[in-house]
């Protein structure tokens, strides 16, 4: 009897560490996410399951072009991309990206601007300074995305962690860029 119980008791004691252990990993380190929406495409669909790092800006800070999730509201993350740092004049005009004065091409955004009709910009004339301690982020699909432009700068401290592996659908496992 004493070693049946010994046996129980070890059983349980490893199912509690494994339980700790998964908990400490997805509120503290990685946590799963759905894309919900069209707003990143074609970069991240609708429905696609990615994971958070969440450890990755408690070590280092965001880079531009990162994707990243963030509290947008009390009940709403969202997934877009890193733009503006702080500091940073961001400036789009006749389509193209300029940073500081500086020119940035964009070619995740290839796809999306071979769909519109041309002259048709994808994404309309703006020009912001990013303040300090926070971020300019923009949606891929820029004719259908809830980004800084319409929300404002995001604080850095609002911001969940880097993203870039799907892990689902299954058949479309990859590392978005």
């Amino acid at each position: 009897m004493t070693t049946k119980k010994n046996e129980l008791f070890e059983w349980v004691k490893a199912l509690i560490i494994a339980i700790l252990l998964a908990a400490v990993i997805r509120y503290f380190l990685f946590a799963p996410i759905v894309v919900d929406g069209e707003s990143m495409m074609p970069t991240l669909n609708n429905t696609d399951r990615m994971i958070v790092n969440k450890i990755s800006y408690t070590i280092g800070e965001p880079h531009r072009f990162d994707i990243v999730v963030f509290h947008a509201n009390a009940e709403k993350d969202y997934i877009k991309r890193v733009i503006g740092l702080p500091g940073d004049h961001v400036e789009y005009k006749d389509d193209t990206l300029y940073i500081n004065g500086e020119k940035f091409e964009e070619p995740y955004l290839d796809e999306k601007k071979k769909e519109l009709i041309a002259g048709t910009p994808l994404t309309d004339p703006f020009e912001v300074t990013v303040p300090d301690g926070e971020l300019f982020v923009l949606g891929d699909n820029r004719r259908a995305s809830r980004d800084s432009r319409h929300i404002g700068t995001i604080p850095i401290d609002e911001v969940l962690g880097k993203t870039s592996v799907v892990y689902w659908p299954f058949s479309q496992i990859r590392i978005a860029n």
